[in-house]
């Protein structure tokens, strides 16, 4: 009788984790599916991974040493089909640099925003779990940080280190890491007395362990599609320093420094500028829409 009683406890504990399962595909297909129907997401998605897969794939497109070759005789040419944005100043590729630059760009947007929302979002979860004194010092450190300007921070951290792509990275992630946490706090407040956060409590489950298993992974929608978003900032703020001279140095190629670099030459060449910011323009927007479309398809009160 042990034994049956054991087989059909095993059998039931299948069957619930196959019914879990099934309806969590069937939510990611749903959210897939009203993604696509969004227009604007798709054009989004399509233009991302353009800029995704020349940056991947670079140097087996370009020759990486083309970056920064310099040639007098071509220097300042416009778009043409030999080279299809023109040449700076100092006669290289436009293109290339720009492909080259993607990495730059992307590189600091993304690890600047998964780093600074896996220490604020662990700070966030925190104080909103256990509440009380720890939650007052948490959100007063918070508050303090936010009371300046991200620029403003990013730029007195990289005042002190020095310009680097190291110390861009470094000082974006300071000043972005208030905002995740409170992002992540006010999301894990309407989590927090959940009936099954209850029941992993009753069940001895650790603190860290119901943070961790429980009440991060239901937080991960609004984390996703503010993430998306804030690639998106990141990367304008990173473009902003490199243009005031506090980022990615000459000659290594990055959107904002080209269009420093190139600013002298506004009013005879402005294709050397123009294309360097229009280009970031559309990748910012892009991950803006595809945030908004994020936040729609994710919505559980829209329906089919």
């Amino acid at each position: 009788m042990a034994k049956l009683s054991f087989k059909s406890q095993k059998r039931k504990e299948n069957e619930e984790f196959a019914l879990a399962y099934s309806r969590g595909h069937s939510m990611t297909a749903d959210i897939w599916r009203r993604l696509l129907r969004d227009k604007s997401s798709v054009i989004s998605m399509g233009f991302l991974c353009i800029i995704i897969l020349l940056a991947i794939f670079a140097n087996v497109l370009f020759d990486e040493e083309l970056v920064t070759l310099q040639n007098s005789a071509i220097r300042n040419q416009p778009p043409s089909f030999e080279h299809w944005f023109g040449t700076d100043l100092y006669g290289r590729d436009i293109f290339i640099r720009m492909v080259f630059g993607s990495r730059v760009s992307l590189t600091i947007g993304i690890v600047t925003m998964a780093v600074s929302m896996i220490i604020g979002g662990l700070l966030g979860a925190v104080a909103a779990y256990f509440g009380g004194k720890l939650d007052g010092i948490i959100m007063r450190i918070t508050d303090m940080f936010m009371a300046i300007p991200e620029t403003l921070l990013a730029l007195c951290v990289v005042a002190a280190m020095g310009a680097s792509a190291t110390s861009l990275i470094v000082a974006m992630t300071v000043a972005a890491i208030p905002g995740n946490c409170r992002l992540v706090r006010s999301t894990v407040l309407g989590i927090v007395d959940t009936e099954y956060v209850e029941a992993a409590r009753a069940s001895g489950m650790r603190n860290i362990g119901i943070i961790i298993k429980e009440i991060i992974p239901n937080s991960l929608g609004p984390i996703i599609v503010v993430s998306t978003q804030g690639i998106a900032n990141l990367m304008l703020t990173a473009s902003s320093l490199s243009y005031l001279g506090m980022g990615i140095q000459p000659p290594n190629p990055e959107w904002g420094a080209m269009i420093a670099e190139a600013r002298e030459f506004l009013r005879s060449d402005p294709y050397m500028c123009i294309i360097p910011g229009i280009v970031i323009v559309l990748t910012a927007l892009s991950f803006n829409l595809l945030g908004d479309g994020l936040r729609d398809a994710m919505d559980p009160r829209l329906k089919d």
